[in-house]
């Protein structure tokens, strides 16, 4: 059913509405065709994500004005609906911190107040677009708090839940379980597969809620770090390529880049409390 507008329709005895209905599609998306993403937009999206990088807090209206600064001619509604394609939102305290879906449970906020002094006791984990020399992909990645080690990842092409559960299932099995695992209230962290994958774990689930905002800081300096020490350099022609830059930057990261503010590698900073699960 993508016929245009303007070419002769086939009679049918049943109108084109009822047909929808008995597919179960809805009317509107009958001559509807999707556009595919041009290179300029492309182009827009890696500038979008750059400046969001270094200022987060700047929602769409401001990322628009910073753009028509550097001499890019576009409007706000292109920007919001970039951003919005790329998963980014500004951090400010608000109620919601990221697209929920409205059936979904959201679970309360757990770490106000709490002083994290072990590995274990927190993990967090968020999700990120990365450009690539063709398109854009999706990364993930499950943190420990106290260690700021990454202790699993994934990459994706779409935003959903799945690769999301991947990483998770590996943290556990190879790091055992938090005490408590952080998130904001998007939809893959919402959904029902996500939160299933605890049922079998001592694992209380705590969601970013009105005035957390700062519990994203810490993921929040690792994408900056990523992208602009491995990311930005390079241009992956595949998902293939990708993954193994992106594998061998976050094994630098864990075991030889020093972390500025605990002053010794992630890896040492976790494996100082012999919290690491033998993997058998």
């Amino acid at each position: 059913m993508t016929e245009r507008k303007n070419k002769v329709q086939t009679i049918h005895p049943l109108s084109i509405s009822r047909q929808c209905r008995l597919m179960s599609l809805h009317r509107s998306s009958y001559y509807y065709q999707a556009v595919e993403t041009t290179d300029d937009e492309f182009i827009l999206m890696r500038w979008i994500d750059e400046i969001h990088l270094r200022r987060p807090f700047l929602g769409v209206r401001r990322i628009t004005d910073e753009l028509h600064d550097a001499g890019c001619r576009v409007n706000r509604k292109k920007v919001g609906r970039l951003m919005r394609k790329m998963g980014i939102q500004a951090l400010y305290p608000k109620p919601n911190t990221s697209k929920k879906h409205p059936q979904n449970k959201v679970y309360p906020y757990l770490l106000r107040n709490v002083t994290v002094d072990r590995p274990n006791q927190v993990w967090a984990t968020d999700i990120t677009y990365i450009p690539m020399e063709k398109g854009f992909i999706y990364l993930t990645v499950i943190m420990d708090w106290y260690s700021r080690k990454i202790l699993s990842w994934r990459l994706s092409n779409t935003m959903d839940a799945d690769f999301c559960v991947d990483a998770l299932e590996e943290a556990f099995d190879r790091y055992g379980e938090p005490d408590i695992f952080n998130s904001d209230q998007g939809s893959q962290y919402t959904s029902k597969e996500f939160t299933d994958a605890f049922k079998h774990h001592n694992t209380r689930i705590s969601m970013d809620g009105k005035g957390a905002w700062r519990d994203n800081v810490f993921v929040e300096r690792l994408w900056r770090s990523v992208k602009y020490e491995e990311v930005y350099l390079h241009a992956y022609a595949s998902m293939d390529e990708a993954r193994q830059r992106i594998g061998d930057w976050i094994d630098y990261y864990n075991s030889e880049r020093k972390h500025q503010t605990l002053g010794t590698t992630p890896d040492l900073m976790y494996d100082k409390f012999s919290c690491l699960k033998q993997v058998v």
